[in-house]
């Protein structure tokens, strides 16, 4: 079996269905719940509708970065597991570097590279550490979970302002851990991340400008569409 053959197996569809079926019950029995005591809170059931309808509302496009991750990743290993991990355990960001990870350390360029190769056997590596690795994170959380959560608390309540500019500008520094990694793969790379920062700031501008506030909940999906459209240009143009 070649390597897309193995990523879009029946086997792996099964476990999309599980994963899709987990998804669903699990809103099911939180909305139900959750519905449930806003009512006995004294909520009133227009309220709720509300509430429903706006954050549905507001939760489709910013939802689109997902959605774009998700065919990326499928692109290079199958819809199966793509969607497996991206539903019921990871994130793009981490899945897609995990994986090209794997990709360079036996050999190949890149990802597409090992996809378009069909190297069978590289398989079972690219699931084994992507599995694996992604265990660190939820075994530092059991490990140190509280003591770091309440470390940050106090950092909070101690230094006002500055204790949550440097909690949030912790959470930033870890999300761009990977940016360099991304820097070094090539003029296109670079010419997109800085497309990127300029798309962010027009954003952040015309928020400013307009008080546009609900925009903020669409920056990063925006960023993300119009980064991937940029890419195709900046291929064109510096090849």
């Amino acid at each position: 079996m070649t390597f897309n053959e193995i990523m879009n197996s029946p086997l792996l569809y099964g476990l999309v269905g599980l994963g899709i079926a987990y998804i669903i019950l699990f809103c099911l029995i939180t909305l139900k719940k959750a519905y449930k005591h806003a009512l006995e809170l004294g909520i009133t059931k227009e309220k709720l509708k509300l509430v429903i309808t706006s954050s549905a509302i507001y939760s489709v496009v910013p939802s689109i970065s997902i959605v774009i991750g998700l065919f990326s990743l499928a692109s290079v290993l199958g819809v199966p597991w793509s969607w497996f991990r991206l539903s019921v355990v990871g994130s793009v960001t981490y899945e897609l570097m995990a994986a090209d990870m794997v990709a360079t350390g036996t050999g190949y360029e890149s990802v597409a590279a090992l996809n378009a190769a069909g190297d069978a056997s590289v398989v079972g590596t690219v699931m084994f550490v992507m599995s694996i690795c992604i265990m660190g994170g939820l075994i530092a959380i059991l490990l140190f979970g509280k003591r770091i959560q309440m470390g940050l608390t106090k950092a909070r309540s101690k230094h006002g302002e500055l204790g949550a500019l440097i909690t949030g500008v912790l959470s930033l520094a870890i999300i761009e851990a990977f940016l360099p990694m991304q820097l070094m793969k090539g003029k296109v790379h670079l010419a997109v991340v800085f497309t990127s920062c300029i798309i962010v700031l027009i954003h952040l501008q015309i928020i400013k400008r307009f008080k546009c506030l609900w925009l903020r909940n669409f920056v990063m999906a925006n960023t993300l569409l119009l980064g991937m459209a940029s890419s195709l240009v900046w291929i064109k143009i510096l090849g």
